[in-house]
């Protein structure tokens, strides 16, 4: 799992403790230091440096790992951090049976093509037409940029069978040609729960709806 938004969060939905020295952001940050301070051997390349520190900060889980981008600190954008994660992002995705890539919910992830080679992009989105739009605007910069995906999904989020109605008839008269619909995940009080007591949604009970939900709707794909 790659954690690709400098406003990380995952680690927050499995009450996993981070920082920023556990991010890319701040593996490179320290990296540079270090080449200050000439604590490096001149020999050894900037990329297999960073490549090597990032494995080591690798965040290991019982059956999955996760990788974290981060923010960098202070003044400036994220450019440089995010050049850096597209040439990872290959590179790990060779040692893994699955890659999956939780990216910023905005169009710069599309424009800045810090993902290609993807099997299944999965667009996530509320009940609202600001969401609907923006499944409108993501087609049209993969197009300008020349991004292909072999399945684009939309899951929608805290649905309920009113709403679920509605978006399905908009959606299949407006972007059916373009997108699959992969099914709805409800509004699910528990585990808002857990998310605002600091509860792991790993430890979320197999007889919760939306867990159960989520197990149907993704056996679709993996």
């Amino acid at each position: 799992m790659i954690d690709a938004d400098p406003d990380a969060n995952i680690s927050d939905l499995i009450n996993k403790q981070t920082n920023f020295r556990d991010t890319i952001a701040g593996v490179i940050t320290e990296l540079g230091r270090k080449l200050e301070r000439k604590e490096i051997p001149p020999y050894l390349s900037e990329k297999s440096l960073v490549e090597e520190e990032v494995f080591r900060h690798i965040i290991t889980f019982n059956n999955f790992d996760l990788i974290i981008q981060g923010r960098s600190e202070g003044e400036g954008c994220y450019c440089s951090i995010n050049n850096i994660l597209k040439h990872l992002i290959k590179i790990l995705a060779e040692n893994y049976k699955i890659t999956i890539i939780d990216s910023p919910a905005g169009l710069e992830f599309f424009a800045r093509k810090t993902s290609i080679d993807v099997d299944d992009l999965i667009l996530v989105t509320d009940p609202s037409k600001m969401s609907f739009h923006t499944l409108q605007r993501i087609l049209e910069v993969k197009d300008e940029v020349s991004l292909d995906f072999k399945n684009i999904w939309v899951l929608g989020n805290r649905f309920n069978g009113k709403n679920k109605n509605l978006f399905i008839e908009s959606f299949e008269k407006n972007l059916g040609n373009h997108m699959k619909l992969l099914g709805f995940l409800s509004y699910d009080g528990e585990i808002q729960k857990f998310n605002l007591s600091g509860k792991s949604l790993l430890e979320l009970p197999s007889n919760n709806v939306v867990y159960q939900q989520a197990n149907k709707i993704f056996s679709q794909i993996v």
